[in-house]
Parts: C-alpha cells; structure tokens; sequence
C-alpha cells in the first residue's frame, strides 16, 4: 500500500512538532509506522511509539512495525518483552505506553509518535515526553481523532497559528481514501451527529456538558480591543492559587474583556497592586465575590472588600450570593440571547478566560459546575460582574387567584 496524497502533506512537513487530526481509518498506523522507519534509517536514532496503554501500543503497531523492518532486512535483534527493535545501523525503534508515566523518564530520543494523544495525559507530554526530545533537539508526530476544544490535543493543533516549529493538519475519513462513501453514509445514519462529526469529519465539536453553551469562538472572539475610555470594569473571584479578575469596557450594553490577570499565592492586596500598576488614572469598578464582606486573604485581619475600598475602587457587589444557575444564566445571555444577539465579546489574548468558558463542564449526573478542572476561577470573576450589572429580569404581572363563590 503505498502514501495517500494527504499522508504525504504530513510527510513532507518540515515543522518539528506536527499535530494531525483525522477521522477514523484515515491509515494514521501505516503513516506512524512509515515515520518511525524514516527516521530510524538514519544510524543511532532513539525513535519512540507512545500509546495510550502499553497493550494499545503492541496490538495496534507492534507486528505491523516487525514486517515492516524485517522487509527491509534492516533489523539486528529483538526484544519482545520490551517491544523494542535494534536496527543494524545502531537505531532502536520502540513502542511505550503512557498508562505508565514514570517509565517514560529518563531517555533522550529523535523522534517520537504520539497515537491517540487526546487519550494521554496532557502531564505526560509536558512534563515527562517533551523533556526527552530536549538534548538531541527531536521531533515529533501527534496523531489521533478528536476529542472536543474541552481537550488539551486542541490546544496542540492550535500551537501553529502563532509557532513556526508546529504545523497542524485536519482530514476527514473521506479524504484519507481507505473508506468509501457509501460506508460513511452508513455510518451517518448510524451514529449519533455528534459523534459521527467527532468520529468521521474529524471535527472538534463542543465538549458535552458545557456549561457556557452559548459560548462560540466565531461570534465571542475578536482579534483585539482597544479601550476607549478611562473607565474599567472588574469582575474578581477570590482564591490563594490563584486569584483571578477579568478587565473589560462596556460600551451601549456590549462588554468587552480585553484583559485578564492571574496571580499564583497571591492575596487581594497584591492583585490590588497589580491593577492599580497597569491602570494608572483609571475609574476603576469592581465586581468581587459578595464573600469579600467576611473573606480575609490578606494580613491584618482586614476584609478582602475595605482592601479594595482603600485601593480607591468603586465596589459593586450583592448583599448575598446570587445562585449558580442565575449566575450562569446571565452569562449565557449576554453571549447570546433568545433573539440571536451577542453582547460579550473577548479579545483572543485573554486566552485563559476563553479556555475556561469553553471547557467547564457539569459534573457528571449533575447541575453543579466541575471545580477540580480549575475553570471555574475565570469563570466566576466573569459571573460577578455580568451578573450584577445585567441580572435576570423576571418582569411579569402576577395574575391574582379567582375568588371562588
């Protein structure tokens, strides 16, 4: 079977670090396979297969790589037990599972393939897998379908907008050619539209049980925005690791959030600082957390709430906590309305609050919002202040009973 068209734009790629989504059956084994002989070819090169789980790794690949290496008579021993080929030009090609982390440690490689990433740990790219490639300046394949913008492969196939190292390719099962169209129209009478989007259009769709449903990049991102007044509106959500505000202007009822600051062991006083530093002469409005009256981050014994006051903001807050749901509701309104309108918009260098609002989830067979992820900081700072300034109307008459006689 020789390279697809498509198999071959990957191929051919010189970026280090290349992200390919695809649908199901699109041949991303015989191309990962095809890779990892390329640059074995080269004498005494480390070349890494990773899978989500080491049983994945030799029933998807393992026999397949040995016909391969033993066709090219290129092959000096074999472990089995250690699913590792030694090549007669001193290269080793071997197959790994991420199942079992710390025994990715501790190896420099050339080339590594990671398959079905979306199902890997992100900690095992970032703080186990990169640091491998690091002293012989390796490169590496990320192959797999895709699992939601709730999912850190989206941040990956996102990295080539704005890094020259990385390049990101999407193909559906149709354009990979080793499915015909009659059996994809099966398929799409047979799955559901989401996961027949997911699964065969390669598509990053929305991450089920989002909390923030109206939230969507094309209508809330905008490329920038420059503040045209002296006048700045705070939401902040109060926590040690971190605290969190986002920075907007609002114009005819629109919102616009242009910044977003993020302060690791920090205290109110220090993000007090941090706001009065980079907006000097500014009208500063915030919208904290109603705990603030109580809460006590800081030290002295003084309340989060006089720490602003004494920074010289304007505080709006509620004498109570506004319920979750109005909270969430409210955001979602101003994101879009019954009528199709959009009124919150956020510059896309506020990436953590866009991140946040497109990933939080409901726990799973509940209406409580997902805390553990640590989307909801952002998401909160956001909440206090769309709340307070645009709070759910109920504006109806009630009807009186009818007396009875």
């Amino acid at each position: 079977m020789g390279l697809t068209k498509p198999q071959k734009e990957v191929i051919e790629d010189t970026a280090r670090f290349r992200v390919l989504i695809s649908g199901r059956r699109f041949g991303k084994t015989f191309l990962a396979i095809n890779e990892l002989a390329r640059f074995a070819r080269y004498p005494k090169k480390k070349c890494w297969y990773v899978a989500p789980s080491y049983r994945m790794a030799k029933g998807i690949v393992w026999q397949d790589l040995l016909d391969r290496m033993y066709k090219h008579k290129w092959v000096s021993s074999v472990n089995g037990s250690d699913l590792s080929i030694n090549l007669k030009n001193g290269s080793t090609i071997s197959l790994r599972g991420a199942d079992n982390e710390q025994s990715l440690r501790g190896v420099g490689l050339d080339f590594l393939v990671l398959d079905e990433f979306a199902d890997i740990k992100d900690y095992a790219w970032y703080e186990v897998l990169r640091p491998t490639l690091s002293d012989r300046n390796g490169s590496a394949l990320f192959t797999g379908t895709p699992k939601g913008r709730g999912n850190w492969s989206y941040d990956l196939f996102t990295k080539s907008q704005d890094n020259k190292d990385w390049s990101s390719f999407k193909y559906t099962t149709l354009e990979g050619g080793q499915v015909s169209a009659n059996e994809i129209e099966q398929a799409r009478n047979d799955l559901d539209e989401r996961t027949f989007e997911q699964e065969y259009l390669a598509s990053f769709v929305n991450y089920a049980g989002q909390i923030y449903y109206n939230f969507n990049r094309d209508n809330t991102v905008i490329d920038n925005y420059i503040p045209e007044t002296k006048t700045i509106h705070v939401g902040m959500d109060f926590n040690i690791d971190p605290m969190v505000c986002v920075i907007s202007e609002i114009k005819d009822d629109n919102v616009f959030i242009y910044d977003e600051i993020q302060i690791y062991s920090s205290n109110t006083q220090e993000m007090a600082e941090e706001i009065q530093n980079r907006y000097k002469g500014y009208n500063i409005i915030v919208y904290p957390d109603p705990a603030s009256k109580q809460r006590k981050t800081s030290a002295g014994g003084v309340t989060d709430l006089s720490i602003l006051k004494n920074a010289g903001f304007t505080i709006r807050v509620r004498n109570n906590h506004p319920s979750i749901r109005d909270r969430v509701n409210s955001v979602n309104t101003k994101l879009k309305n019954a009528n199709g309108n959009f009124s919150l918009f956020i510059a896309n260098s506020c990436k953590n609050s866009i991140k946040s609002l497109e990933r939080q989830i409901y726990k799973e067979g509940t209406t409580l919002p997902d805390k553990d992820s640590g989307f909801d900081h952002f998401n909160d700072a956001l909440g206090y202040m769309i709340e307070y300034l645009y709070p759910l109307r109920r504006n109806f008459t009630p009807t009186r009973p009818k007396r009875w006689s």
